[in-house]
């Protein structure tokens, strides 16, 4: 235990001293470049805040490639201030190219910050449009299959006439109409006390009326 809290408090002292010195080193960077005051405080906290969000989205496991290309852009920004001021730049004569860098960059950490913040990972798009589709297969109406036509009789025996009216229509129902069916007489009757009449059953599928009467028979 005594050697793990050791190993933890090396660490944690390791890191306060890498982040100071690192914010130090950002800082005189941007005041060298023409960024006086409060602006000069303010480069390294975007320059942190964009390298803790570039490794967030590396632990996520999700878009590792947009990760891994800001955490390379901020941890070059943070690198290249320790390097600079180490005394290979004149920090009273900074090149041009230079201050053009430090001026633009808080409009790279705002669009860096932006994409990986609120990008959606794809796993969640797929989700979603998965959960739209199955939405959209519940609201589409059933197909109704054609009924085959009867066998002829032979040549000599008569047909027989039977009334339009007296032979209904057969309908074919599919089984997860069915049991979809089932479900919403359920919840019906818990919520009423009372069984789903056949008008209640076609206004709640949306069916016509003699689907929902075959749906009805078989429930």
């Amino acid at each position: 235990m005594r050697a793990l809290l050791a190993r933890v408090d090396a660490v944690l002292v390791q890191a306060v001293i890498a982040a100071a010195l690192s914010f130090a080193h950002l800082h005189d960077i941007a005041l060298a470049a023409g960024q006086d005051g409060w602006k000069a405080w303010a480069y390294p906290v975007s320059v942190d805040l964009l390298l803790v969000a570039a490794w967030r989205r590396l632990r996520t496991g999700e878009a590792k490639a947009s990760g891994w290309c800001w955490f390379v852009i901020a941890l070059t920004a943070s690198l290249g201030a320790n390097v600079a001021t180490a005394g290979l730049l004149d920090l009273d004569q900074v090149p041009a190219w230079l201050r053009i860098l430090v001026a633009g960059w808080p409009a790279v950490a705002f669009l860096g910050g932006t994409l990986l913040a609120h990008s959606v990972p794809k796993a969640a798009a797929d989700v979603e449009t998965t959960a739209v589709d199955e939405d959209q297969a519940e609201g589409t109406e059933p197909v109704i299959e054609p009924v085959p036509a009867p066998p002829a009789l032979p040549a000599g025996d008569p047909a027989p006439v039977v009334p339009a009216a007296s032979v209904p229509p057969a309908v074919v129902v599919p089984a997860a109409l069915v049991e979809h069916a089932r479900k919403v007489a359920a919840e019906h009757q818990t919520r009423t006390g009372a069984a789903i009449d056949t008008p209640t059953l076609r206004a709640r599928l949306g069916v016509p009326e003699s689907m929902a009467e075959a749906i009805a028979a078989q429930i």
